[in-house]
């Protein structure tokens, strides 16, 4: 129960006060639909994640499984990405809370956001969010514990109560069928608001469980529980908002540019008061500080753990591996991940370009989970396994197939400019591995190789591909998704064949007590052809 509060907690945040209008903008009423793909994406890669996550259960979970099944390149990269996806959350949720409060009826709160970013007072006042975060994780894991339950429960009946709220109030059909139709730019512009909009991000808490597993009691059973039942709650509590937004807005503000010309403050609130429900709107503007700051608190405590990590897969100092002995809390990594927030908080003034960042950085980190558990069930098959779904050989390359697509429909350039940032964290890999003996390194840029190679080829599908997503128009509408799905399962096939047995595996089976006949020398030298997959 306490692993789906936090799962929940994570995904029910700041996208859920956003993403239903940047989802209508996008793609209108089939922004429902949008939801629903989403969350089919995000529950077939989470399976994949859940078995790692029973097998592994340490802090950080989720940016060490690449590093056991392909060594330190592609672990290191699948933890950059991932590390990125989940620090960004962090002052994302902290602007969702100071653009809600924009809305407010006072000179001084109109003044923090101008429409399209925080201004200097509204960068000041996020500012003022991410200390309290902050400092709640550094003193008191116990009472964020408490609170996370507490919060869980208000953010799950605030959104649930908006949706009834809005549509007892003003159900209008004629805004499904009117202005363009349910699909009014097309089915692409669906794919793209899986990728942008923030469903990506919304769901991306998911995690959360996984980076906490270290601290479960049963993390077999509790952990794809947690899992599945936060993303499906979720699903249902994202589409009830979702089919309320868009039959509550007024059809007046559908005139002049349709769906693409909402622009909306505060989406929700801004509903609210359009149909005399201010006691919602207040309840809203409380809860745009309660929903971002509970997830806020829950990323700040989860993405400790990954810098803790990343520490112990051998690529920061050994200063951001220090717990604290008495609260278990890795306070270094919480000083790290305060510093990078404000810094993303500088560059990124607004929730809509965080959400754009945070959900193709979520889709690069996703893509080691499907590869990485087929992997390990060749490398090491007498590794405890929790988890293990009969069905994985087939749901780990859908997952794969999945995620490439959802990285195509982010269009270019903002797939190029995420990937070009998975490109800066390569320096800190290098400074840390080549240094080593060329025969030590050499199987690592091997096992690594396929991902390198597929974040280089998607950057040039996207740039290439339909002009729908962005690209410059070489290949065909329609025959772009079958290339970008058979590209997704060479890729998932080069990946799966490049696992090998290296030291963080041998590792991870001395510890687990599942160490097989010659291997308890910990060696971990290129594996023969029969030792592969």
């Amino acid at each position: 129960m306490a692993l789906t509060a936090v799962g929940l907690g994570s995904i029910i945040g700041s996208g859920w006060l956003f993403g239903a209008e940047r989802a209508a903008a996008l793609a209108g009423p089939a922004a429902i639909l949008a939801w629903v793909i989403g969350a089919a994406v995000a529950l077939t890669i989470a399976l994949t994640y859940s078995e790692l996550g029973s097998m592994f259960p340490k802090a950080g979970g989720m940016v060490r499984y690449g590093q056991y099944s392909h060594g330190s390149l592609a672990g290191y990269l699948a933890a950059w990405a991932n590390w990125i996806a989940i620090v960004s959350v962090i002052p994302g949720e902290a602007t969702a809370s100071v653009q809600y409060m924009s809305s407010w009826d006072f000179g001084w709160a109109k003044a923090l956001y101008d429409g399209k970013e925080l201004t200097g007072s509204g960068v000041a006042c996020a500012s003022v969010l991410l200390i309290f975060y902050f400092f709640l994780n550094w003193f008191a894991i116990t009472l964020f514990a408490k609170t996370n339950t507490a919060i869980t429960v208000f953010k799950v009946v605030v959104p649930t109560l908006t949706a009834g709220a809005l549509l007892l109030s003003h159900f209008d059909t004629g805004n499904v069928s009117d202005n363009g139709g349910f699909t009014p730019n097309g089915w692409n512009a669906v794919f793209t608001a899986v990728a942008v909009s923030g469903i990506v991000w919304a769901y991306n808490g998911f995690q959360s469980p996984l980076n906490m597993a270290g601290e479960a009691r049963n993390p077999g059973k509790s952990l794809p529980k947690a899992v599945i039942s936060s993303i499906l709650i979720a699903l249902v509590i994202y589409v009830a908002l979702q089919i309320a937004f868009l039959t509550a807005v007024p059809a007046a503000d559908l005139k002049h540019g349709g769906w693409d010309g909402l622009s909306y403050n505060s989406p929700l609130a801004d509903l609210s008061l359009a149909w005399g429900l201010n006691w919602l709107a207040m309840l809203l503007y409380a809860d745009a500080f309660i929903s971002p700051s509970g997830t806020g608190m829950i990323y700040a405590a989860t993405t400790s753990r990954m810098i803790q990590g990343v520490q112990e897969n051998g690529h920061l100092p050994g200063i951001f591996g220090r717990v604290d002995p008495k609260t278990g809390i890795p306070r270094p990594a919480l000083v790290l991940n305060l510093v990078i927030a404000f810094a993303f908080l500088a560059v990124f003034r607004g929730w809509g370009s965080l959400a754009e960042i945070v959900s193709v950085a979520t889709v690069i980190s996703y893509i080691t989970g499907p590869v990485a558990v087929v992997s390990l069930r060749r490398l090491s098959p007498d590794l405890p396994r929790p988890v293990k779904l009969r069905a994985m050989p087939v749901i780990a390359p859908i997952a794969m197939v999945f995620g490439s697509l959802v990285l195509y429909w982010a269009r270019w350039p903002l797939t190029g400019k995420v990937i070009f940032i998975m490109a800066i964290g390569l320096p800190v890999w290098a400074w840390y591995e080549l240094r080593k003996p060329w025969e030590q390194l050499r199987p690592h840029l091997a096992a690594g190789a396929w991902m390198v190679a597929y974040l280089l080829v998607m950057a040039v599908v996207s740039w290439a591909g339909g002009k729908e997503f962005g690209g410059r128009g070489y290949l065909p509408e329609g025959w772009d998704l079958l290339v970008v799905a058979l590209i997704g399962l060479a890729f998932y096939v080069w990946g799966v064949r490049s696992a090998w047995r290296n030291p963080t595996l041998l590792e991870a089976e001395r510890e687990l007590g599942a160490v097989p006949d010659g291997d308890a020398d910990g060696g971990g030298e290129r594996p023969t052809a029969e030792a592969r997959i």
